[in-house]
């Protein structure tokens, strides 16, 4: 399995959004991450249809949606049509887990439960055979530019256990904080896909630093 790098638009420079959208379309990255906020479940507010629609038009890489909103479930079909290949759906946020699974696959697209950095990883257990992916936070979630959060590399080892033990075909993807200082780490201690947001976009030369963090394998 090649290492994914999924840069968060969240810290694109709106104001060229199609400029940077074009940026990652020449670039190694292997999908566009887009976070969507609801104000009640993080207290930011950031993207919605409108926007992920405007993306799908001109990105040509796969959408990787992760939506921060409570009851998910009431916005599935739109976000399909709006353009999503995949979404995440956060345990915490979420009353009827299993259902909105089936739900998300049910309209043709890969799902993936996201964990807040102190959510134990057991409480996947039941569900792991039915996802494609796990999504661990690695700040608190809501806003870009935080500091990694180092239990982190703890909560990795046991979802790879579980995976394992439960023989799960997941793969986890690492979201928050992801830099040089630790995106070979990560991908060292098992993490299939990296979400990168303020350390791409910040730099001078956002395809290098995508071309280096591809690069480990």
């Amino acid at each position: 399995m090649k290492k994914i790098i999924a840069p968060s638009l969240l810290s694109a420079d709106l104001a060229f959004l199609y400029r940077d959208i074009e940026m990652l379309n020449n670039s190694d990255a292997d999908w566009f991450h887009i976070d969507i906020m609801d104000s009640s479940f993080v207290s930011n507010i950031s993207f919605g249809g409108l926007f992920l629609q405007y993306v799908k038009k001109y990105a040509s890489k796969p959408i990787d949606v992760h939506l921060m909103i409570f009851q998910p479930e009431r916005y599935i079909k739109q976000f399909k049509q709006c353009g999503a290949d995949h979404i995440h759906i956060h345990y915490e946020a979420c009353l009827h887990l299993n259902r909105t699974i089936c739900s998300i696959k049910e309209n043709g697209m890969k799902v993936g439960v996201a964990l807040n950095p102190h959510t134990p990883i057991i409480l996947l257990k039941d569900l792991i055979k039915y996802i494609d992916f796990v999504l661990l936070m690695s700040v608190n979630p809501g806003f870009s530019g935080q500091k990694f959060i180092i239990q982190t590399y703890k909560k990795l080892k046991e979802a790879k256990d579980l995976i394992s033990k439960e023989q799960s075909s997941a793969l986890i993807e690492i979201d928050g904080g992801i830099n040089l200082d630790n995106y070979s780490v990560l991908f060292k201690h098992g993490a299939d896909i990296l979400v990168s947001g303020s350390s791409i976009f910040s730099a001078s030369n956002p395809t290098t630093i995508i071309k280096k963090m591809k690069s480990v394998y």
